[in-house]
């Protein structure tokens, strides 16, 4: 049986077929159905288990804890993903499984890990790492190929070109620690297309990035004997109106509440009865009251109802008309906005904050995803 390397990217069927890029690096390309919610930890845990977020308990990018009552974006833990993986009957038939940049992979039943894992300084700032299992690696791979440059990952320096890294990072590992299968995520397409807009020429250029990193990736796999898939997680589509603020009616409701603290407004998750979970074009209705607070943001005409398919029972999903997302805010007045607001902080605040993605969380994003649509994977 050949070796198999997976790539998974916001890989959206039009966009290659309206820039003619339908073949890339040997491959090509059909259209397929997304997950839904159509966001990266969703996509990722559907991945590798081929499970439905009802089975996997991923329903988004964050994750609310019942007993600890608050959401959590971006945890890193495989143990939040439930369910059976795709390798394991391979993995114990004495195969090796690597996993490089994915969510959510740390603990994961694998040889081989790499995840990027800054290190939060005490005095602020922090310390670009990766973590990598064997633990050993990242030192060598530091002195192989430099270290990983986590600012171009996320925030306002992110570039396409950290795809680039990824991609020499994998080379590296895998010609170090052999493995038989292999998922990689190249964040390249994520960044122009959210930040100008979908048909933009920054978004064009990350394609093209993304193709050229896609070719060096199929050389590896030929010189490994690996056979090269590529699976879509999503398709940006563009922002043509303004966010919509689920919270700030929430609040006005008095079923989401907030405390003052040196006059900055900060979630009292403990007091309420109900909150959304803000996650590109999705929001997750959170609380004993989700019912109830669902149909009063219903009633607005600004979300939608979101499908139930292979949804947990008690997961309420509303989507944000075509054409807008739903930030996480709750004031309106920007002397209230807590301190994270205005930096880039992916882990305290309570929802996805594409805004960071420009200076100072100023700026107008242009490009979002969520509902379900039409990815592109490899034939």
């Amino acid at each position: 049986m050949k070796k198999l390397t997976v790539i998974a990217a916001g890989l959206g069927h039009r966009m290659l077929e309206q820039n003619g890029m339908l073949e890339m690096a040997g491959l090509r390309f059909r259209p397929e159905r997304s997950c839904f919610p159509a966001v990266t930890c969703v996509a990722q845990a559907e991945l590798r288990t081929g499970l439905t977020p009802a089975e996997t308990g991923i329903v988004g990018n964050g994750w609310w804890s019942k007993e600890l009552r608050r959401p959590f974006f971006w945890e890193q833990s495989s143990e939040i993903v439930k369910g059976r993986r795709v390798w394991s009957d391979m993995r114990k038939a004495g195969g090796r499984v690597g996993l490089f940049f994915l969510q959510q992979s740390l603990g994961e039943e694998a040889d081989v890990v790499i995840s990027p894992a800054p290190i939060h300084k005490h005095g602020g700032g922090m310390v670009m790492s990766c973590y990598t299992k064997p633990t050993g690696m990242a030192s060598v791979l530091k002195k192989l190929c430099g270290g990983f440059p986590l600012w171009r990952y996320w925030g306002p320096f992110a570039s396409p070109k950290v795809g680039r890294m990824c991609v020499r990072y994998f080379a590296e590992m895998t010609e170090v620690h052999d493995v038989d299968e292999a998922y990689l995520y190249l964040p390249t397409l994520d960044y122009a297309a959210q930040k100008s807009g979908p048909g933009s020429p920054e978004a064009i250029a990350a394609l093209k990035e993304f193709r050229r990193q896609l070719e060096r990736i199929s050389d590896v796999c030929m010189r490994r004997g690996c056979v090269l898939k590529v699976t879509g997680d999503y398709e940006i589509t563009e922002v043509t109106a303004d966010p919509i603020r689920p919270n700030v009616l929430l609040r006005h409701e008095g079923l989401f509440r907030t405390r003052t603290v040196k006059g900055m407004s900060y979630p009292d998750f403990h007091q309420s009865e109900a909150f959304a979970m803000c996650d590109h074009e999705c929001c997750v209705v959170i609380g004993e009251k989700r019912n109830e607070a669902a149909e009063k943001l219903l009633s607005t005409g600004e979300l939608e109802r979101g499908e139930t398919e292979g949804m947990p029972e008690d997961a309420v999903v509303l989507l944000a008309k075509p054409g807008s997302w739903c930030e996480y805010a709750w004031w309106t007045d920007k002397r209230e906005a807590p301190d994270f607001a205005s930096h880039v902080d992916i882990h305290n605040k309570p929802g996805y904050d594409p805004k960071e993605l420009f200076m100072f969380c100023r700026g107008v994003v242009r490009g979002t995803h969520g509902r379900r649509c039409t990815v592109a994977a490899s034939e």
